[in-house]
C-alpha cells in the first residue's frame, strides 16, 4: 500500500490529485499539505469522504525552517517512506496576471514567483527525498529496472524555451524553466545507486479540475526520469 504526499493540495490540481489518489485501492494514505491545509474546508470534506486516508499538514514552501520542522511529523505519518511526492503549488504572479512586457517586470514579482514555483519544490525535494529513497517502488511501471519513489514537479508548456513564440509572462516562464532544470538535476542525483527515484516535470495540459493523467495509469518508468512530460505522456522539449 502506497503513501503519497501532495504539496499544494488546497485547490485546483492539487485538490483533485488528492481525491484521485485517495480513491485508489493501492494507496493507503495521502498526506495533503499547503500553507493552510489544516483549515481548508474542501480538504476536510475530502477527509470525511475518505476516512483514515487523508492527513492534513500545514507546510509553507516559502519558509525553509517550516519545511524542515514538519519532516518528523511527515515521517511518522508516512511510517518512514513515501512512494509519491507531487509538487503542485504555483502562482502565475503576485498580481494575479503575468507580465505582458518588460516594463511590467519587478524584483518583487520575480522573487515571489520563484519562491513558490521553483525554490519551494526544490526545498521540499531536499527534505523529503530521503523518504522517497526508502520506497519499494509501489507506484509506476516496472520495466526491468528497480526504482524507489516517484517525484513529480508540475510544470507548464510555457516553460519550454524552444516552444516560446509569443514572449511575456516573464516570472512564470522563468520560474517553471528553472523548475525543469531542478527536476533534471534531481533525476541525476537521485538516480544514482541501487535506489533510484523517478523525477519528472509534468505539464497537465489546459485542465478543468477533472484530470487527464498518464500518471495515475502507472506508466512512469526509470526511462522517463529527467524528462518533461505532457499529460498524454509525450515529451516536451526544454
Amino acid at each position: 500500500m502506497a503513501v503519497a504526499i501532495v504539496q499544494g493540495a488546497s485547490r485546483g490540481l492539487g485538490l483533485q490529485f488528492c481525491k484521485v489518489l485517495a480513491s485508489r485501492a493501492d494507496v493507503a494514505k495521502v498526506i495533503a499539505t499547503s500553507r493552510s491545509a489544516e483549515n481548508e474546508a474542501a480538504l476536510h470534506r475530502m477527509q470525511s469522504q475518505f476516512p483514515n486516508k487523508i492527513v492534513l499538514i500545514n507546510v509553507d514552501v516559502t519558509k525553509e525552517n517550516n519545511i524542515k520542522q514538519v519532516v518528523p511529523k511527515i515521517t511518522e505519518e508516512s511510517t518512514g517512506k513515501i512512494d509519491l511526492l507531487l509538487n503542485c503549488s504555483a502562482i502565475l504572479h503576485p498580481s494575479g496576471k503575468g507580465e505582458t512586457s518588460l516594463r511590467d517586470v519587478s524584483l518583487e514579482g520575480l522573487r515571489t514567483t520563484f519562491e513558490t514555483n521553483t525554490i519551494g519544490p526544490l526545498l521540499i525535494a531536499k527534505y523529503f527525498s530521503p523518504l522517497l529513497l526508502k520506497s519499494s517502488g509501489l507506484l509506476g511501471k516496472q520495466a526491468g529496472k528497480k526504482h524507489s519513489g516517484i517525484l513529480v514537479n508540475l510544470t507548464a508548456k510555457v516553460s519550454s524555451i524552444s516552444d516560446n513564440h509569443v514572449g511575456g509572462w516573464y516570472s512564470y516562464r522563468l520560474s517553471k524553466s528553472a523548475l525543469n532544470m531542478a527536476t533534471k538535476n534531481l533525476s541525476i542525483e537521485l538516480g544514482r545507486g541501487k535506489s533510484k527515484v523517478i523525477c519528472v516535470a509534468l505539464h497537465p495540459g489546459t485542465v478543468d479540475t477533472d484530470l487527464s493523467r498518464p500518471y495515475h495509469k502507472d506508466k512512469l518508468s526509470v526511462e522517463d526520469t529527467g524528462k518533461c512530460l505532457a499529460w498524454d505522456g509525450n515529451a516536451i522539449p526544454f
